[in-house]
């Protein structure tokens, strides 16, 4: 009664194009169809997208990254990427409970295998201020409830601002979260799922890993909503 009291005053809506929804549901009906899942034919390491010899990428190849595997449910495209835009950057906070639904949904395989402990990537003081909340920790914590896993919020910190990655080159992007990071000493011998909302080169979650793994941690895994193809 209660849930049917909560649609009538805020009634469901496409997490996309917020379109009300006839019943609760992530996406309306066109959104649904656009929405494009990660393709089969990826690199095994970072998800990236692409049919790549003995399934890793050249990037993979050339430098391998210090978390064991990465993982996302959609491609970022469409829907998927309208979605995580509102979430990050329209203040609709609201939407983590349904982005983490999706989460379950499409990675279950990759979570029943993965670490059990959540640790988002942290967004710096001053960046949290101008937002005024962290989608990324929010997501991990509506993904601890859906899953029954702990959400530890202190052992990551982003240790200075940095510019955003959007724009940059990939050198660029890598230079500029060097050493961004910083991982407590409460970190030693765990495992940890390192959460965001979009994998694109993987420069940040290679830095939050690296300072992970730097204070202890024993293996990092990453899961994203989104894989952008950042090697087309």
């Amino acid at each position: 009664m209660l849930q049917h009291f909560l649609d009538l005053l805020y009634p469901p809506a496409c997490i996309a194009c917020a379109k009300v929804l006839p019943v609760r549901g992530a996406f309306c009906e066109t959104c649904d169809l656009a929405v494009e899942r990660l393709p089969t034919a990826r690199c095994h390491t970072c998800a990236e997208p692409g049919a790549f010899p003995r399934h890793t990428c050249p990037r993979c190849h050339d430098a391998p990254p210090p978390f064991t595997r990465a993982w996302a449910a959609f491609a970022h495209e469409g829907p998927i990427a309208r979605a995580i835009h509102r979430f990050k950057y329209e203040d609709h906070p609201e939407l983590a409970p349904a982005l983490a639904a999706l989460l379950v949904s499409e990675c279950g395989r990759f979570l029943a295998r993965a670490p059990p402990t959540l640790v988002a990537l942290p967004l710096h003081g001053s960046r949290f201020r101008e937002r005024g909340y962290d989608q990324a920790w929010l997501l991990a914590q509506a993904l601890a409830r859906a899953t029954g896993r702990e959400a530890d919020p202190d052992v990551l910190r982003r240790a200075r601002a940095t510019r955003r990655q959007v724009g940059l080159s990939e050198a660029e992007r890598a230079l500029n979260v060097a050493d961004a990071f910083r991982a407590t000493a409460s970190a030693a011998g765990r495992d940890f799922l390192l959460v965001d909302d979009v994998l694109t080169t993987g420069a940040t979650v290679r830095a939050a890993a690296q300072a992970l793994l730097d204070a202890g941690a024993r293996r990092v895994e990453v899961l994203t909503l989104a894989r952008a193809f950042s090697l087309a």
